[in-house]
């Protein structure tokens, strides 16, 4: 199992401004205030966090689940 990232570069759909944050390892983050137009950023629908709708990477747990249903095996025969 690979390591988990715990950085992301959100970038903020209402002005673009792109800032590198640090993930909590244990929980999705609802909210983020843009530091440039103070916009208060919420997870589109389906998605459980900020950084899953607009960060680089995906949040820890979401990154956990996928390498937990990662089985390596290849499709077929």
């Amino acid at each position: 199992m690979s390591s988990l990232v715990l950085e992301s570069e959100l970038t903020c759909p209402h002005c673009g401004h792109v800032t590198t944050e640090r993930m909590p390892q244990d929980a999705c983050q609802w909210f983020h205030e843009c530091e440039r137009c103070h916009a208060a950023l919420r997870p589109k629908p389906g998605d459980c966090c900020v950084f899953c709708s607009y960060g680089s990477v995906p949040c820890p747990p979401v990154q956990a689940q996928r390498q937990a249903n990662d089985c390596g095996c290849a499709g077929g025969d």
